[in-house]
C-alpha cells in the first residue's frame, strides 16, 4: 500500500470568458453539480440533464461580458456564472462549481466577480435564484449579503383557441412584422418597460430570441399602443427532449386587465406554435395576477426562492406588472 500526501487542489484560474466551444463542458459541469445537488438534498435517484445548446448560446449572448467561466491546472472548466444585465436589472444564473471543487473558496469568487460586473454596469437591482429547500444554498448566498425574498412559482396553463379579444385590443405577434417595423416596436416595448418600471430594459432578449429563432415575443395592442408584451421561448430547454411549452422570459402588462388578454394571447400562440401548454414564472409578490392565473386553471409546478443584494432590492411598480425570470 503506497499512502499519498493529501493536498489542497489549487484555485482554478478566472474569470476567463465563456465562448459557444465551452458549452459542452458548462453542461457537463452543469449536470454533475446540480446532481449533486439534489443528492444531498436527500433525492439520490436524480439526474439532472444537459441543457439545450440553443438555449446556452441565448444565455452567452444575452451575458456578454457577464459569460464567465474558471479553469483548473489542466484547463479543465470547473465553475462558471452567467451574470445578466437588463437596464439597472441585474441577476445571475446560472452559476454552478464542480462537486471536486467545492468547499475551497471558489464558489465566493465567482459570486462576488458577477456582483462586481454588474455593479460596474450600473445595476440597482441584483438578484439571484435558488431551490428553498437547500438551506445550504440560501445559507451560502447570505453570507455573501444576498437576502431571501418572495417566491417564482412556475404556473402552466394549457394552451387553446383565444377566442375574441375585448373592442380595441389585438395581440400581434412581433415576428410576423415586417423588418421596419420591428425596430419600432422594440423601442415601444422599451417605452411601456420604462413607464412601469423605470430603468429595466428588455430590448436585448427581445432582439436575441428573433436572431436566435428560439420563439417570439406577444404584443397586445390598446389601439396602435403596446400595452403588455412578453419575450417567450418555445425551444426544449433540457437538450434532445421535444418541444413541449412555451417558457415565458419577460413580461410587461400596463395593467391587471392587459394581464389576462396577454395571457389569452400567448395561450393562443403556444398552441399555435406545437407546444401543450404556457409555463408562466411568476413573482409571488403579485398576489392579483396570481389568483387570476390559478382562477383559469393554472398549475403550480416548481418553485424557486428570489434572493437580492442588500441594498440592491427588487422594486414592485405602482402600476402594473413585470415579470422577469432569473432562470434560462
Amino acid at each position: 500500500m503506497v499512502a499519498r500526501a493529501w493536498r489542497q487542489p489549487r484555485m482554478p484560474s478566472g474569470p476567463h470568458p465563456i465562448r459557444e466551444a465551452d458549452i459542452s463542458r458548462l453542461n457537463d459541469v452543469f449536470s454533475e453539480a446540480f446532481t449533486d445537488r439534489y443528492r444531498r438534498d436527500g433525492l439520490a435517484g436524480v439526474r439532472v440533464p444537459n441543457l439545450n445548446p440553443a438555449v446556452w448560446r441565448f444565455a452567452i449572448a444575452d451575458a456578454g461580458r457577464g459569460a464567465m467561466l474558471w479553469r483548473d491546472e489542466r484547463s479543465n472548466v470547473v465553475a462558471f456564472n452567467v451574470a445578466h444585465l437588463s437596464g439597472t436589472e441585474a441577476w445571475m444564473g446560472p452559476l454552478a462549481v464542480h462537486p471536486d471543487y467545492q468547499g475551497h473558496g471558489l464558489g465566493k469568487a465567482l459570486v462576488g466577480s458577477g456582483i462586481e460586473y454588474v455593479k460596474e454596469g450600473g445595476a440597482n437591482v441584483i438578484g439571484l435564484e435558488t431551490m428553498p429547500r437547500t438551506m445550504d444554498n440560501i445559507g451560502f448566498y447570505s453570507s455573501l449579503g444576498m437576502i431571501p425574498g418572495h417566491l417564482t412559482l412556475t404556473v402552466t396553463i394549457d394552451g387553446e383557441f383565444a377566442g375574441p379579444l375585448p373592442a380595441g385590443i389585438s395581440g400581434v405577434r412581433l415576428g410576423g412584422l415586417e423588418p421596419n417595423e420591428l425596430d419600432h416596436s422594440v423601442a415601444a416595448c422599451l417605452e411601456l418597460t420604462s413607464s412601469v418600471i423605470p430603468g429595466y430594459d428588455f430590448s436585448r432578449e427581445i432582439r436575441l430570441t428573433e436572431e436566435l429563432a428560439l420563439g417570439d415575443t406577444m404584443m397586445v395592442m390598446d389601439g396602435d399602443n403596446v400595452a403588455g408584451f412578453a419575450v417567450c421561448h418555445s425551444v426544449p430547454l433540457v437538450e434532445g427532449r421535444v418541444r413541449e411549452e412555451l417558457r415565458v422570459l419577460k413580461l410587461v402588462a400596463s395593467s391587471d386587465e392587459i394581464f389576462d388578454e396577454l395571457i389569452t394571447v400567448l395561450s393562443d400562440h403556444a398552441r399555435r406554435s406545437g407546444t401543450r401548454r404556457l409555463a408562466i414564472r411568476m413573482q409571488s409578490t403579485y398576489t392579483s395576477a396570481y389568483r387570476r392565473l390559478v382562477n383559469r386553471g393554472g398549475k403550480v409546478r416548481w418553485s424557486d426562492l428570489r434572493m437580492s443584494l442588500e441594498g440592491y432590492p427588487e422594486p414592485k411598480p405602482e402600476r402594473g406588472i413585470v415579470l422577469s425570470n432569473w432562470e434560462i
